[in-house]
C-alpha cells in the first residue's frame, strides 16, 4: 500500500509558521524546532509552500531559482538538517513545485528577454501581437518587452512569466529541477496550477460570456496527459514519490481526469473543500459525487482550508466551535487523503482587514486598485479586495503553548484567538489523529455512505460514522452491537442520541 494512502498531510505557510531569529518571517530553524508538536499532534506529513529564493510578487510562486533556499528561510544546511529531524519523527515532506510559470527575475527569463535569437528565446512564450487571453489574476496576460518589442504570456502575475512546454529543453531543466529534490529526500510534490501547463499554441481568442472569460484554450490542453505521465515516470524510476495536482478548476470531471494510475495520484478536490457554504446535502453530495467520477482505486482530497482560501472555521461555521470541530471529524474520518492547513487544529479564523496597506497578497491589492479604476469608492473598493485577498488566511502561528510566532515584528497582522477554545479545539484535533492512527479505517472503501435528514453516515471497515448537522439531537438506533468509540453521545438501552453540530464513531462488535 502506498505510504499516503492512509497518511494526514499538514500545509505550512513557510512565511507564518515560526520565526527563530527575530525578523518576522518563518524559517527552517523555527519549523525544525517545532517538529516535536507536530509529532505530538499526530501527522504522518508535511506540505511545505515554497520556500525558494523569489522576489515574492506572488508570495514565493514567483520562482527566481528552483534548486535554492531562499535567505529569508534560512540555507540549504537548514533544509537538510529539517528533513534530517522530520525523518527520525518519520513525518514524510513533500514540496510545492511551480512548473507552470518562473518569475521574470530567474536567470533562464533574463536570457531569454535578452534577444530573439538566444538559445533560451523559447523557454517561455512570446508573441508579436496579444490575444484576448486574460490573465487568471485579471487584466491582460500579455506583456509587452521593451527590449525584443514582444509580448510574453503570464497567466498570472505580469512578473511570473509562463515556461514553453512544448519546449523539450525546458522539460528536461524541469527534470533536473525534480531530481534535484528527490536527491534531497523530498517524499513528493505538490504541483501549483498543473492543468495550465498546455496550451492551443495558435492563440485563438478566447470566448466571453457575461462579460467573463471563459479560458477554454489556456488550461486543460492537449498534450497535458502526456506531460504529467512523463513526469510521474520520471520521478518514480528510482522511489516511491507522492504527487499532488492542484487543478484550477472546480469542475469535478476535469480534476478527476489527472489523477491515475499513470499520472498523479491525487488532485485537490476545490468543487468540495473550497465552497462558500456547506450542509449536510451537499456534503453527501460531494462524497457521491467523488464515488462515481474517480477511477476505480483513485482516492479524493479532503481538506476546507488552504493558503488560497478563507479559513473554513470563519468561512462555514461561522466561527462556531461546534461546527469547525464537526467538518474536522469529517475530513479525518471519511474516504481520502486528509489536508489540515496550519493553524486549523487551533481553530485560526481568518484575519481582519481595516485597509490595503495592511494586506501583502497581490491578487487583492490587484483587485483593490483595478476597483478604484472602475471608479469604485475606497470603501467598496476594501470590501473587494478582502473578498479577494488571500491573505485572511496566512497570519501567524498561534500554538498552544503560547510562545509567540516571532520576537520581531510580523511580516503580517495577525487574527484574534480565544484561548480557551483554542486550546479545547487542539485536544480534539490530537484526540481523533490518535483514534485515526490506532484504527484501520483509514485505508478502507466505503461499505455504505447515506444521509437521513441531516446525519450523513458511513461505514469503513468494521467503524460506523456518524456526522450530524443539525442544530437539535438526533437518534439512531443501531442494527448491529456497537461501541462508541469516538466522540460523545447519550445512550439508553438500544438508542443513542447525537448531539447537534457532532461526530462520532461506533465499533461494530464481531
Amino acid at each position: 500500500m502506498e505510504f499516503w494512502r492512509g497518511s494526514v498531510f499538514y500545509e505550512i505557510y513557510m512565511k507564518s509558521f515560526q520565526d527563530s531569529n527575530g525578523d518576522g518571517l518563518g524559517d527552517f530553524k523555527g519549523l525544525t524546532n517545532r517538529l516535536d508538536y507536530l509529532a505530538d499532534l499526530g501527522i504522518d506529513g508535511i506540505w511545505l509552500t515554497p520556500f525558494y529564493p523569489s522576489p515574492q510578487v506572488d508570495n514565493g510562486y514567483d520562482v527566481a531559482d528552483y534548486c535554492a533556499v531562499n535567505p529569508d528561510y534560512g540555507t540549504m544546511t537548514d533544509f537538510r538538517a529539517f528533513m534530517k529531524e522530520a525523518n527520525k519523527r518519520e513525518i514524510k515532506v513533500i514540496i510545492d513545485l511551480v512548473l507552470n510559470h518562473s518569475s521574470t527575475e530567474h536567470a533562464w527569463f533574463k536570457e531569454s528577454r535578452s534577444s530573439k535569437t538566444n538559445p533560451k528565446r523559447d523557454y517561455y512564450i512570446w508573441r508579436e501581437k496579444p490575444n484576448n487571453w486574460e490573465s487568471f489574476f485579471g487584466g491582460s496576460a500579455w506583456e509587452l518587452d521593451d527590449l525584443t518589442n514582444e509580448y510574453y504570456y503570464h497567466s498570472f502575475a505580469k512578473e511570473q512569466a509562463d515556461l514553453n512546454w512544448s519546449n523539450p529543453a525546458v522539460q528536461k531543466e524541469m527534470e533536473d529541477v525534480l531530481a534535484f529534490w528527490l536527491n534531497e529526500g523530498v517524499a513528493g510534490f505538490r504541483l501549483d496550477v498543473i492543468n495550465n501547463l498546455t496550451l492551443v499554441l495558435e492563440f485563438p481568442d478566447n470566448p466571453t460570456e457575461n462579460g467573463e472569460m471563459n479560458h477554454l484554450y489556456d488550461r486543460n490542453q492537449q498534450g497535458l496527459e502526456a506531460a504529467l505521465e512523463h513526469i510521474a515516470e520520471f520521478c518514480r524510476r528510482e522511489q516511491e514519490t507522492f504527487l499532488v495536482g492542484e487543478i484550477s478548476s472546480d469542475n469535478l470531471t476535469e480534476i478527476a481526469r489527472y489523477s491515475s494510475k499513470k499520472m498523479l495520484d491525487v488532485t485537490f478536490n476545490f468543487n468540495f473543500g473550497s465552497v462558500e457554504k456547506i450542509d449536510a446535502e451537499s456534503v453527501f453530495a460531494s462524497l457521491n459525487a467523488m464515488e462515481n467520477e474517480l477511477q476505480a482505486g483513485q482516492w479524493p482530497t479532503l481538506f476546507f482550508g488552504s493558503h488560497d482560501m478563507s479559513r473554513f472555521t470563519s468561512r462555514l461555521a461561522n466561527e462556531n466551535f461546534s461546527k469547525t470541530k464537526l467538518l474536522a471529524f469529517l475530513m479525518l474520518t471519511a474516504k481520502g487523503i486528509p489536508f489540515i492547513y496550519y493553524g486549523e487544529e487551533m481553530g485560526m479564523p481568518d484575519i481582519d482587514f481595516t485597509s490595503v496597506d495592511e494586506m501583502r497578497d497581490i491578487q487583492g491589492i490587484s483587485a483593490y486598485y483595478q476597483a478604484l479604476e472602475r471608479g469604485d469608492s475606497s470603501d467598496n473598493a476594501l470590501e473587494i479586495a478582502v473578498r479577494k485577498t488571500r491573505d485572511k488566511a496566512r497570519g501567524p502561528m498561534v500554538f498552544p503553548d503560547g510562545e509567540p510566532f516571532t520576537t520581531g515584528e510580523s511580516w503580517i497582522k495577525s487574527a484574534s484567538l480565544p484561548e480557551k477554545e483554542a486550546k479545547s479545539m487542539w485536544g480534539f484535533y490530537q484526540a481523533l489523529l490518535t483514534f485515526r492512527k490506532e484504527n484501520d479505517f483509514k485505508e478502507k472503501e466505503y461499505s455504505y455512505l447515506k444521509l437521513d435528514g441531516e446525519l450523513l453516515s458511513y461505514r469503513r471497515g468494521n467503524f460506523l460514522f456518524f456526522v450530524h448537522f443539525g442544530a437539535e439531537p438526533v437518534i439512531y438506533t443501531p442494527k448491529e452491537k456497537t461501541t462508541l468509540v469516538f466522540g460523545e453521545a447519550m445512550i439508553e438501552k438500544m438508542s443513542i442520541s447525537i448531539a447537534a453540530y457532532s461526530g462520532i464513531a461506533l465499533r461494530v462488535e464481531d
